[in-house]
């Protein structure tokens, strides 16, 4: 199976970016299966409902959320009648919608996604995100229940995503960090076979600083006042994230590579 994971859309610029590139890259890749972080992809704070319809018009099969979760007000209603969108499973007990599922490609083949929420330098603390996805992937096994299975790590620290790669290694086809926009350097397919990468990047413009316009920031760190409100930058932007090819009878990652197109980053794709 052929999966692309984009990182975190960030304003306007990354959903042109998705929206725009998407649908070629679906084709020209024969992808199966597409999963989106979209928690920035609505002024840079949280999705809305109809932000989140152009990510899946544009070919996401599945928007992830983040902290960010409801900071558009209509998710909490937008996310209970709209199966696709994922926000944690670790978010707050009580909260709309789900934080796995599984889901099918075209051709009927299973896919569990999930997404947890880190606690390391996060604002508050969720519940325990390690036991959280245990229990998922115990009930949906690799090469058993699904033949595929993909877990966002949404969280800060880097050391807390690694340690839930080697936690999931083997049980999911790729485990991969979002939340940082920023992207790494390490994918790889760890021991057990499971695709990694610490951060998938953000779909945003890179001239910036992690996706708001550079002069709000600068002036906070410089003077440590508060002028004015951050707003996404605006100009063209990298679509980042991971591709993984996964063996159908294991679920295991066959091949994996970092995706970065358009935009200021070096280039990469397949």
């Amino acid at each position: 199976m052929k999966i692309l994971f984009l990182g975190d859309v960030m304003g306007r610029a990354g959903r042109r970016a998705v929206t725009e590139n998407l649908p070629r890259l679906r084709d020209e890749w024969k992808l199966d299966f597409v999963v989106v972080n979209g928690e920035n992809a609505s002024n840079g704070a949280g999705l809305s409902g109809d932000h989140a319809k152009l990510l899946l018009d544009a070919g996401a099969d599945v928007v992830t959320l983040g902290d960010h979760a409801f900071d558009q007000k209509d998710m909490l209603q937008f996310i209970e009648k709209e199966p696709r969108i994922l926000r944690p499973l670790n978010y707050a007990k009580g909260a709309p919608g789900m934080g796995a599922r599984v889901y099918q490609d075209g051709r009927g083949r299973k896919i569990l996604v999930a997404q947890v929420l880190g606690n390391v330098f996060m604002k508050r603390a969720f519940d325990d995100p390690f036991s959280t996805i245990d229990e998922v992937l115990r009930k949906h096994p690799l090469g058993g229940a699904v033949q595929a299975a993909l877990v966002d790590v949404h969280c800060e620290a880097t050391s807390e995503k690694m340690g839930m790669g080697h936690f999931c290694d083997g049980r999911a086809s790729l485990i991969v960090g979002t939340h940082t926009h920023v992207p790494t350097s390490d994918t790889q397919i760890l021991p057990r076979g499971s695709a990694f990468q610490s951060d998938a990047g953000m779909c945003g413009d890179y001239d910036s600083v992690i996706g708001m316009e550079k002069t709000e920031p600068l002036r906070r760190f410089v003077t440590g006042m508060v002028k004015a409100r951050f707003s996404p930058a605006e100009g063209e932007a990298t679509l980042s994230g991971v591709y993984v090819e996964t063996d159908d009878r294991t679920g295991l990652a066959k091949e994996v590579r970092m995706i970065r197109q358009g935009g200021r980053l070096q280039q990469a794709g397949l």
